[in-house]
């Protein structure tokens, strides 16, 4: 994993809420990365925010294509972005991947909700290129919501499907699981969308196995958090969360140094005990059974449902 400078050469809009962000190395060098990788950008205020890479066929070897949709709650990553204008510089750490594709010869299905559309792209591109056998799938609210189409469909043909929310073509997830033979799934989108996913497959019988999703949420709003108290197991050290704050934020302001990266709850890296208290569990890598025992939790996304939790860290 590198960090370096980056220029924005280039910027337009996919959709009224997207853009499209090509940025160049100011080293002259670029990095390699597989389908599914992502990127954090430095925000100016503190903190960063992860962005899927896309593969897009007009790149030059030190350029990078990132795709932003601006959040109507942004706390700060995707508000900064579209306000970027060409030449602004930026430092961008990676590339990360915590969503790969498997190395298999079964086909694949793949499923975008709104933005998510980036690291699936990639994909499609990736399978398209080793000539295995897969379907895409591209779901939103209405016709003109959906950014990276032409690209989709230079790249899938036949093979992509588009959906809207408002029309006859809705996506139809029990369907499309139902169909889909040994597939694998790989989706990735809103959270609703991955949950949805996950259930129906567990009521078709699915090996979880052949389930990989990412949730696509750059930016977690406070407008309905509630603030509480974490207590330090070894030490006592009680320390307030605001609503506004994630647990590794207030412990950062308490001085403490807590292990994380993805800050997303995709990673497992901030993963602790639970002592105490009832999580309000909001990561994507938990099962379902491990939610239910309030015995560990990812503390970069997840908050308390009880007034205080007390935690192993």
């Amino acid at each position: 994993m590198t960090e370096a400078t980056y220029q924005l050469v280039s910027v337009s809009n996919e959709t009224p809420d997207v853009k499209r962000f090509i940025f160049e190395a100011v080293s002259g060098e670029g990095f390699d990365w597989i389908a599914g990788a992502h990127v954090r950008v430095a925000l100016p205020s503190g903190g960063d925010r992860a962005y899927s890479l896309l593969r897009l066929p007009e790149l030059a070897k030190d350029q990078i294509a990132l795709g932003v949709l601006r959040e109507k709650k942004s706390t700060g990553g995707s508000a900064f972005m579209h306000g970027l204008d060409p030449g602004a510089q930026v430092t961008i750490k990676g590339p990360m991947t915590n969503f790969a594709l498997e190395d298999t010869n079964a086909p694949v299905l793949l499923l975008a909700g709104g933005i998510g559309i980036t690291p699936i792209l990639s994909m499609a591109a990736l399978m398209r290129d080793a000539g295995r056998r897969f379907t895409a799938h591209y779901a939103g609210r209405h016709e003109g919501a959906l950014g990276f189409v032409p690209q989709m469909q230079a790249i899938c043909g036949a093979a992509l499907h588009l959906h809207y929310d408002d029309q006859d073509s809705a996506l139809n997830i029990a369907a499309l699981l139902a169909n889909a033979g040994d597939a694998h799934v790989y989706v990735c989108g809103p959270g609703g969308m991955i949950d949805a996913v996950k259930a129906e497959a567990a009521q078709q019988g699915w090996d979880s196995g052949r389930i990989h999703f990412e949730l696509f949420s750059n930016d977690i709003s406070g407008a309905e958090n509630a603030a509480f108290d974490v207590e330090i197991h070894s030490t006592g050290q009680v320390i307030h969360v605001p609503a506004d704050k994630s647990i590794i934020e207030a412990l950062e302001d308490a001085g403490l140094d807590p292990l994380y990266d993805c800050q997303r709850g995709d990673c497992g890296i901030c993963q602790c005990d639970v002592i105490e208290g009832i999580p309000d569990h909001r990561d994507v890598i938990l099962s379902d059974s491990e939610k239910a025992s309030n015995s560990v939790m990812q503390i970069c996304v997840s908050r308390a449902k009880s007034a205080k939790l007390v935690l192993d860290l």
